[in-house]
């Protein structure tokens, strides 16, 4: 189960290998209506950009388009907070990975839009049941 590891996400550790829950993550985010606008590999850009070794570790930028739609169109700004972000990385633990992502209703408190609230919550929930599922995989 999804759990607030930090104050600002949400986290589990899934069963899986790196690569497999790196597919699993993007198929379950699908399944919730979310698309892949941005992949950061960032084990690949601190090799070429600072010659360091780190632990395999991706960041995807997710968006569910009817629901940032809704968002944007009560605050147009609210562009500044978005996509939300979800990460996979190896865990310390072999054979195993952690997804977390993004908590939108503690990242979007920033814009101090009560009108954009619900929709905060609908991605968050929307967010467990794909970290879930990885988790559950």
């Amino acid at each position: 189960m999804a759990e607030q590891t930090t104050s600002y996400g949400l986290s589990v550790t899934a069963p899986l290998p790196y690569d497999q829950a790196v597919a699993a993550a993007r198929d379950e985010l699908a399944k919730e209506g979310f698309g892949v606008l941005t992949e950061i590999d960032v084990k690949a850009t601190l090799k070429k950009k600072l010659d360091v070794e780190f632990r395999p570790y991706v960041i995807l930028g997710a968006c569910n388009p009817p629901i940032a739609h809704q968002a944007l169109s009560a605050e147009t700004d609210l562009g500044l907070l978005l996509p939300c972000n979800v990460v996979v990385y190896a865990s310390d633990e072999a054979g195993k990975s952690v997804v977390a992502a993004i908590d939108p209703v503690e990242q979007l408190k920033l814009a101090g839009n009560p009108a954009i609230e619900p929709f905060a919550k609908e991605v968050r929930s929307r967010l467990e049941r794909v970290l879930d599922a990885v988790a559950a995989t």
